[in-house]
């Protein structure tokens, strides 16, 4: 959320969580090796595993918290 004051995220694990699938169908793959393409770019290794998508890279904790859901 640039917009908002907030910087982007250097790798977005939630849009190659969307373009894996795609793009291992269309290469018959389901081991791809990513990498975003932007000022605080990265690279991931990812793998389609069923329904899920495994996102391997490096990563650095900015902030840690619970979260309580209601019973």
């Amino acid at each position: 959320m640039p917009g908002a004051g907030i910087p982007e995220d250097p790798v977005t694990g939630s849009t190659h969580a969307t373009l894996v699938p795609y793009w291992s169908e269309k290469l018959g793959k389901t081991h791809l090796s990513a990498f975003q393409c932007s000022r605080r770019g990265g690279h991931l290794l990812c793998d389609l595993a069923g329904d899920r998508v495994l996102i391997i890279g490096r990563a650095k904790t900015f902030m840690k918290a619970e979260i309580y859901l209601p019973e």
